[in-house]
């Protein structure tokens, strides 16, 4: 009735103002007035038609382990769309690099490490692809990538099979339930087996998939592929391989090809009620009827189909693209949620329309030549170029200056974007992970998981005159990138980097000099340890001062216990105190106290965490007890009762994983027991030997160097974080000593 009304209502003022301004209303005299109308209905065929916009858009991340070819692969995408009219490789011996790897630095060392951003055309659709990192230092670009997408291809190496990255991203993919297609690369290389690969993504990855494709040939000899949905073989002509020849299934193929689109068929009638009452029925399944039930399984998350071929010899590609488009969720097949700030987080589902109230989150910053560059993702909404909008964060009222499409570092301006797009703006001051609305609702997207760091640096500018430039470059690298944090050590004054291990650090490092000129004199790594208690301790201190005028009088009882495994916080503090014997004012002061106490812990001066404080008691001053004292108090009670809680230190314990030839495996494994590591699983393939074990981040300092000069240079690692655990008694001793020498030369 009301909307009726209303409609009524402006009804004279539309029919004015249209024949005045035309139909959209921006009248520069009435500027709300389109506001107003836009809760009105709208006209059908308009609201289909931004349904049928929407329904041309993927937005897709191509993700892998180290080297399994994919930014080769972004490449070959943006020359067959037409983004890009020559192909580099990606060490280019013409010196030009890959497009997607836009920095110095990647280009030299053949690595991506940021996400760059890009857009293409294929088939009326626009396709948005962020190219992820897949050195797993990097992992918070592949996890804020995957925050923003709908659908992801996981590119696998035919030789190298399922690695441990692979596994890691496959991880992430999962946690934000991102459906995704598998793309087996590198079909060219010797010793390429691209089932093996399918078993192990099945064994190790635990996927329900099934290859659409079979080559034709393998290595040297790979001449094109079969469709096995429509039955038809495919091959690549031309240079470049942009001419596709569809010809009959060679006669040599014909029962691998029945044998293996049988495999597909099961395996997607399993999760697909439809197909299975065809197929249970034993009628001729269409090739339209098995694409849609792929379709069906794929965005349901309960399928994956296997993509093959080989991008550095340009066979494949485009029908991985059609995949794309066929398999892969449009912006509005995807449910995502927005916390409402104003009803205690509740999980509120966005609609994804252009004309719901703005929600966009921006999950990348970039130090542009104009400015702070912004990537955004719009859930909801429509942002024009102009408009104002809030960061919710801050609460900070913003306008949009400029907004552009990317292309990895070309630009495109354009006036308005809508839900399901992927933009950048200019000139907004935000933090990675802010969300930014119209104002009319005080939405966030969840948090993204970012991991903390677990190796840290001491850096400093070679001269003095440096300083502005040297902070402007830690302040900018904080900003994009949270894994990457600065702090001040307090005793020694100098400033520390943090980061997720070495190579992550010497980065950022490398960077400082190059964007800024800065030259940085870097000190000896240092492991993140901590500290924490094994046993109840019983505390009763009382802090008591006179000094002429007011004194200072706090006195604190209770008790310190370790936190039981498993409890998300690393510090609790629990107030038991029946009565009045400090006044509840000053417990806050209290609490700050035994926080700053847990700053440092007396073994080695780190953090102690898995801390419960438990006040029961304690006793105050009408007129010399302050915040002050009582903080003082919990500070010094914290300290008295600490060795009695028997302390340990905890190391960083790292999940290492070692793929080398056999004849080395003898070394590998004297080296890692050496470095006390704990050998969890030892497998064979091929002539390789693959080693998990579970290595103190204390004793990989120059493994690299190690393990290379052990294997002849063909061994190669991946390492991440997996837990802090205690050490042993006679590290214990040795960091001690060695804290207490340093103390003393200070």
């Amino acid at each position: 009735m009301a909307r009726a009304s209303a409609a009524r209502l402006f009804a004279p003022a539309r029919a004015l103002f249209s024949s005045h301004y035309g139909p959209d209303l921006r009248s520069p005299f009435v500027p709300n007035l389109s506001r107003h109308l836009a809760g009105l209905a709208r006209p059908k065929e308009e609201r289909e038609a931004w349904r049928d916009s929407m329904e041309k858009i993927r937005n897709i991340g191509i993700s892998a382990h180290i080297d399994s070819g994919k930014t080769t692969l972004t490449e070959r995408i943006l020359f067959y769309t037409g983004r890009i009219h020559e192909i580099h490789e990606v060490r280019g011996k013409d010196g030009v690099g890959a497009k997607m790897d836009s920095m110095d630095l990647e280009r030299e060392k053949g690595i991506t490490i940021q996400s760059a951003a890009t857009y293409c055309t294929w088939d009326s659709h626009q396709v948005n692809i962020i190219d992820t990192p897949g050195h797993v230092d990097f992992t918070i670009e592949v996890e804020r990538a995957l925050r923003v997408l709908d659908g992801a291809i996981l590119v696998l190496c035919s030789v190298g099979g399922v690695q441990s990255q692979s596994i890691t991203v496959d991880r992430q993919m999962r946690r934000y339930e991102v459906p995704r297609l598998i793309f087996i690369n590198k079909l060219d290389r010797m010793g390429a087996d691209p089932w093996k690969v399918l078993d192990q993504a099945k064994q190790k990855l635990g996927h329900n998939c099934a290859a659409v494709q079979i080559p034709i040939g393998l290595e040297g000899e790979l001449r094109g592929l079969v469709d096995l949905v429509k039955c038809k073989a495919l091959y690549f002509d031309g240079v470049y391989g942009e001419k596709i020849i569809s010809d009959e299934i060679p006669s040599h193929l014909a029962s691998l090809v029945t044998e293996k689109r049988r495999q597909l068929i099961e395996a997607v009638s399993e999760v697909d009620d439809t197909l299975a009452e065809i197929f249970l029925n034993d009628e001729p399944i269409t090739a339209d009827d098995l694409e849609m039930a792929v379709r069906r399984a794929t965005l349901s998350l309960k399928f994956i189909p296997v993509f093959m071929g080989s991008a550095f010899k340009n066979k494949g590609v485009q029908l991985l693209l059609d995949g794309v488009v066929n398999y892969l969720p449009c912006p509005i097949e995807v449910t995502n949620h927005a916390l409402d700030q104003t009803k205690n987080e509740e999980k509120v589902s966005l609609s994804g329309s252009p004309d719901g109230p703005l929600v966009a989150l921006a999950f990348k910053l970039e130090e542009g030549r104009f400015g702070q560059l912004t990537y955004l993702r719009i859930y909801q909404g429509t942002m024009r170029r102009g408009d104002f909008m809030v960061n919710v964060q801050s609460g900070k009222k913003i306008k949009v200056p400029r907004l552009v499409r990317l292309h990895a570092d070309d630009m495109e301006d354009i006036q308005k974007a809508h839900a399901g797009e992927i933009v950048a703006v200019f000139g907004v001051d935000c933090a990675s992970g802010d969300t930014f609305t119209d104002g009319s609702v005080k939405y966030t997207m969840t948090s993204m998981n970012v991991p903390e760091p677990v190796m840290s640096l001491a850096i400093a500018p070679s001269s003095k005159d440096m300083g502005g430039q040297f902070s402007k470059a830690l302040n900018r690298f904080q900003r994009e990138d949270p894994t990457f944090q600065v702090g001040l050590d307090p005793e020694s004054g100098q400033t520390i980097i943090s980061g997720m291990g070495e190579l992550h650090l010497d980065i950022y490092v490398e960077r400082i000099k190059r964007e800024y000129k800065v030259e940085a004199v870097v000190g000896k790594p240092q492991v993140n340890f901590r500290e924490t208690i094994t046993r109840r301790a019983e505390f009763d201190y009382l802090h008591k001062k006179q000094s002429g005028g007011q004194g200072q009088y706090g006195r604190v009882i209770g008790y310190i216990e370790p936190l039981p495994e498993g409890s998300g916080t690393k510090f609790e503090f629990e107030n038991m105190m029946i009565g009045q014997a400090i006044p509840s004012s000053f417990i806050p002061a209290i609490e700050k106290g035994f926080k700053e106490a847990c700053n440092s812990g007396s073994l080695i001066g780190h953090p102690v965490e898995n801390i419960r404080v438990v006040l029961t008691d304690g006793a105050s001053h009408a007129v010399d007890s302050s915040e002050l004292a009582f903080k003082l108090a919990a500070l010094y009670a914290f300290r008295h009762c600490y060795p009695a809680a028997k302390p340990v230190i905890l190391e960083p314990i790292m999940l290492v994983e070692l793929k080398a030839p056999t004849e080395f495996q003898g070394p590998i494994t004297g080296d890692i027991n050496r470095r006390k590591g704990m050998i969890m699983a030892n497998d064979q393939e091929g002539d390789d030997c693959i080693i998990t074990a579970h290595v103190p981040l204390n004793n990989m300092f120059g493994y690299s160097t190690a393990l290379r000069s052990m294997t002849q240079g063909k061994g190669e690692f991946t390492m991440e974080y997996r837990e802090h655990a205690p050490v042993s008694q006679d590290v214990q001793t040795q960091l001690m000593n060695t804290h207490k020498k340093t103390k003393a030369a200070e």
